[in-house]
C-alpha cells in the first residue's frame, strides 16, 4: 500500500465517520455502555474533529508535504500504548504511524477499545493490506520503537520496559487559562467549553484559571451554567458531591454554580467537577512560569490558544510538543 492509497483510505474513513450510519451509531452506543464518560455528545465531538481536522484530504496532503513523505521508508514496527481518558484519544498516534508507512502494534485502553477497534476493522474491511500494517495486541513485544501514553505512574514502567528503544513516553498533562478580566461573555462561554468538554478528563482541558486580583467570578460561574446538565450525569454528579463534601468537612472556602466547584489552589491539576484558580498582580510574569511547566499541555487565553479551541487540535498539534512524525521518520 503506497502513500496515495493510504491517504485515499483515510479520506474514506473521514467520510464514513460523519455519515451518521446505523452501524456507527450502534458502535457509539456500545462504547457508551462500556464507558459512561463516552456520551453521544462527546463521542460525536471527537469524531467531528478527527474527520474535519485530521482526515480532510487538503489538510492531510499539506501535512504530508511538510515532511516530504514518500514511499521510500525502511518500515519498522512501532508499538503504541494508547490512553483511554477521552474518546479516540490515541487516534493521532495511529494516524502518524499509518501515514508514515511504518507498521504498528497497538495496545488499546480498556476504556476506549470499542471505537478504535471499529475504525481499524473498517479499514481492514476496505483494504485487506491494512491487516499487515496494523495489529492489536495485549502485549507489545519485539517492536522497534514505542509511543506510550499513560499516567505519571505508568510512564515510569514504560520508561523501564521501553527506554532502551527509540520511544516517546507521555505522562500526566493538563491545561490552564490566563484571564485578563476583560473577557467578553462570548469568550467566557468558549472558556466553559475548554473546561467542561469530555467532562474535563482530557489533558487539553483547562483545570486552572489565573485571574487578576479582585476578579469577579460571577460572570464565569454564569457562563459555566451552559453545562448545568452535567448534574444529570451520574458519574459526574458523584464526583461533584464527593468533592463538595470534602470541602465542607474541611471548612474550606469555595464557589459553585451547583455543577462545578471553584477553589483557590496552587495545584494546576484539579479533580473532575472542580476548577482551581490563582490570583496574580502582574500578568506579564505569569507566562514564563507556565511555558516552562513540564506538566502543561496548553495555555488558553487571548495571547495563547484561543478560547474554545483547546479541545480542537489540528494535525501539527502534537501531544507534549513532541513531533511524532519527525520521530517516526528518524527511525
Amino acid at each position: 500500500m503506497n502513500l496515495v492509497e493510504r491517504i485515499n483510505l483515510l479520506e474514506k474513513l473521514g467520510s464514513y465517520l460523519v455519515d451518521n450510519s446505523a452501524e456507527l451509531n450502534a458502535i457509539m452506543q456500545k462504547a457508551y455502555e462500556k464507558n459512561k464518560w463516552f456520551t453521544e455528545e462527546f463521542v460525536n465531538l471527537s469524531i467531528q474533529n478527527i474527520s474535519g481536522e485530521f482526515l480532510s484530504r487538503p489538510k492531510l496532503e499539506a501535512w504530508v508535504n511538510h515532511y516530504h513523505l514518500d514511499d521510500n521508508i525502511n518500515s519498522q514496527n512501532v508499538g503504541i500504548v494508547m490512553a483511554g481518558n477521552i474518546p479516540l484519544v490515541g487516534f493521532h498516534d495511529f494516524l502518524c504511524v499509518f501515514v508514515s508507512g511504518h507498521r504498528q502494534s497497538i495496545k488499546l485502553s480498556e476504556k476506549d477499545n470499542v471505537l478504535m477497534m471499529h475504525i481499524i476493522e473498517k479499514l481492514v474491511e476496505w483494504d485487506k493490506e491494512v491487516a499487515g500494517l496494523v495489529q492489536v495486541n495485549d502485549f507489545l513485544k519485539n517492536c522497534d520503537a514505542y509511543i506510550a501514553t499513560g499516567s505519571n505512574n505508568s510512564s515510569r514502567y514504560f520508561k523501564y520496559y521501553f527506554g532502551k528503544y527509540p520511544s516517546i513516553i507521555r505522562g500526566n498533562k493538563t491545561s490552564v487559562a490566563l484571564l485578563s478580566g476583560n473577557e467578553s461573555a462570548t469568550e467566557l462561554s468558549l472558556l466553559a467549553d475548554d473546561v467542561h468538554t469530555y467532562f474535563g478528563l482530557g489533558c487539553r482541558n483547562v483545570t486552572k484559571l489565573y485571574v487578576p486580583e479582585g476578579y469577579d467570578f460571577v460572570p464565569v460561574l454564569n457562563a459555566f451554567r451552559k453545562y448545568s446538565y452535567f448534574e444529570d450525569h451520574t458519574k459526574y454528579k458523584n464526583n461533584y458531591d464527593y468533592n463538595l463534601a470534602l470541602l465542607i468537612m474541611n471548612n474550606k472556602k469555595y464557589m459553585t454554580n451547583e455543577s462545578i466547584i471553584l477553589l483557590e489552589e496552587d495545584n494546576i491539576f484539579s479533580p473532575v467537577s472542580q476548577l482551581h484558580y490563582t490570583f496574580y498582580r502582574d500578568k506579564n510574569v505569569i507566562p514564563d512560569d507556565l511555558v516552562n511547566n513540564e506538566n502543561l499541555q496548553c495555555i488558553v487565553g487571548n495571547e495563547f490558544i484561543a478560547f474554545g479551541k483547546s479541545q480542537k487540535p489540528q494535525l501539527f498539534d502534537y501531544a507534549d510538543g513532541i513531533d511524532v512524525m519527525e520521530f517516526l521518520l528518524a527511525l
